[in-house]
């Protein structure tokens, strides 16, 4: 039921994939790089590859923009960062210490963004506020420095978070054990219907952006912008606040690790992140001449049908195991 609700205005391998990809629209976490927040060599040379055929490339990160763009400036990207699950798009800063001209800012109404706090607290999750560059928490979370290093920014500590929240900011980030977040999901959507929405983007982040704000939303935003047909955009993720971004695009990838909901709504699922799965997808989907990328498409979504009806066949068994 949570990814019927989540894809209701994305409808899953809709949109026919058309060859040459001329967009590729990449999460960061999970999919290009891992707890260590390395890139490795072979995803960067694919992606510099894709940079230097004119195909443009964006980050699409739940992450605040700023700490995106460090990434971004490794891969050699030029064109804007989606942050914030789409609710803020920048451009990538001509300075150090700039932050790049904002294209586009949807923030979360005041009240409601105080309502998610309080919400949040009462079920046993611990929130954070995100404004444009700045993360603000509760002044004794004895977790500050773990989540400064993180995001490459250090966080402002205010005694009432709620009390703080007096104009519309960009996001609400709940924070939890592993699993908490997802459990609490469906009531969270239900209860914000309207005036949030919410989805996990790490199995310890419930999060709140105002309504419409979602990864393929903004993708959607940025191919319009570029002039460029949703059927030639390639999009790879790997967890929930992936999904619209995958279903909205011709070419959308799931990791393997991603939950059921993702990997249904994928088009192709690529080889695990240790692999450097995000890379063969775009040499082969992307790097490649029209016919062989072609053959690479269909050979990699009859994978992923069989990963699917796996997927199904496990369910249904474990269903008749509890009946």
């Amino acid at each position: 039921m949570v990814a019927l609700r989540s894809v209701a205005r994305f409808i899953p391998r809709s949109v026919t994939p058309v060859f040459p990809i001329r967009m590729i629209a990449l999460d960061i976490d999970g999919t290009l790089v891992d707890e260590d927040l390395v890139l490795r060599d072979r995803t960067v040379a694919a992606i510099r590859a894709a940079v230097r055929r004119g195909i443009h490339v964006s980050l699409v990160t739940g992450r605040m923009t700023s700490s995106a763009t460090r990434f971004a400036e490794t891969l050699g990207l030029t064109t804007p960062v989606i942050g914030y699950q789409g609710a803020l798009i920048r451009e990538m800063p001509a300075t150090t210490h700039d932050v790049g001209r904002m294209l586009r800012h949807r923030p979360l109404d005041a009240a409601v963004a105080r309502d998610a706090v309080t919400w949040s607290r009462e079920r046993g999750l611990d929130p954070h506020a995100n404004h444009l560059e700045r993360l603000i928490i509760r002044a004794d979370d004895p977790r500050v420095d773990d989540y400064s290093a993180f995001l490459g920014t250090r966080a402002t500590r205010v005694p009432d978070l709620a009390a703080w929240i007096e104009r519309p900011i960009t996001k609400i980030v709940a924070v939890g054990p592993p699993g908490l977040p997802m459990r609490h999901l469906a009531v969270a959507r239900a209860a914000f219907a309207g005036r949030a929405d919410v989805t996990v983007a790490h199995p310890r982040f419930l999060e709140f952006v105002t309504s419409g704000v979602s990864k393929g939303a903004a993708v959607r935003w940025m191919a319009r912008r570029a002039g460029l047909d949703l059927a030639n955009v390639l999009a790879i993720g790997d967890q929930l606040n992936d999904l619209e971004m995958i279903a909205a695009v011709g070419h959308g990838v799931a990791m393997p690790a991603a939950p059921p909901a993702v990997v249904s709504a994928a088009r192709y699922v690529a080889a695990s992140l240790a692999a450097e799965g995000a890379a063969e997808i775009i040499e082969r989907l992307a790097l490649a001449g029209t016919r062989e990328a072609s053959r690479a498409s269909a050979e990699l979504a009859g994978q992923a049908d069989a990963l699917r009806a796996e997927l199904a066949t496990r369910q249904a068994t474990m269903v008749g195991a509890i009946a």
